[in-house]
């Protein structure tokens, strides 16, 4: 239980960091609203490494941490429930078996915009913001393939590490 407690902990900490590193980084091709989502890595290698409950767990503390950073209420909103979109449909995508560790990443990428503009769409009632879907959605397959490039060179580079010390 501390081991898994510690393990947590220290991914949370990770994922913090890397999020606040990339507010740091200006990309200017990316469209408004874009990230490249740097923190996600952390929720790929936990996805495949650690249990689902582990990786909402890290999830949902890096967005309540990072909302107390650099937040706003509904910056918590858009971030919950892209995060949580975002992380159901990469499960299903790798439970299924069929999806390589990139179609999962960008997978959840797409589904994180998707659910970014679900929050819009209510908060502004209007039906056009749904046609922004388009951009944020191939931003976020393609940001989204290269966070599981990055993920499966982790996993490639360290795997001894990650075995003895994410398994749980």
């Amino acid at each position: 239980m501390v081991r898994r407690l510690t393990t947590d902990a220290i991914l949370v900490a990770l994922s913090l960091t890397m999020f606040l590193l990339e507010g740091l980084i200006a990309v200017p091709i990316l469209p408004p609203g874009a990230k490249l989502g740097l923190s996600n890595i952390v929720i790929v290698i936990a996805l495949y490494y650690l249990t689902c409950a582990d990786s909402l767990m890290i999830l949902i503390s890096r967005i309540l941490l990072s909302s107390i950073f650099v937040g706003s209420p509904s910056v918590i909103l858009f971030s919950f429930v892209g995060g949580i979109c975002s992380l159901i449909a990469m499960i299903l995508l790798k439970r299924s078996k069929m999806f390589s560790i990139f179609a999962v990443s960008a997978g959840g990428g797409f589904f994180h915009n998707f659910g970014q503009i679900l929050v819009a769409y209510f908060l502004m009632d209007s039906l056009k913001i749904i046609n922004y879907l388009t951009v944020l959605g191939i931003c976020g397959i393609l940001t989204g393939l290269i966070i599981g490039l990055v993920s499966e060179r982790v996993l490639k580079i360290t795997p001894y590490i990650f075995e003895q010390s994410f398994k749980i």
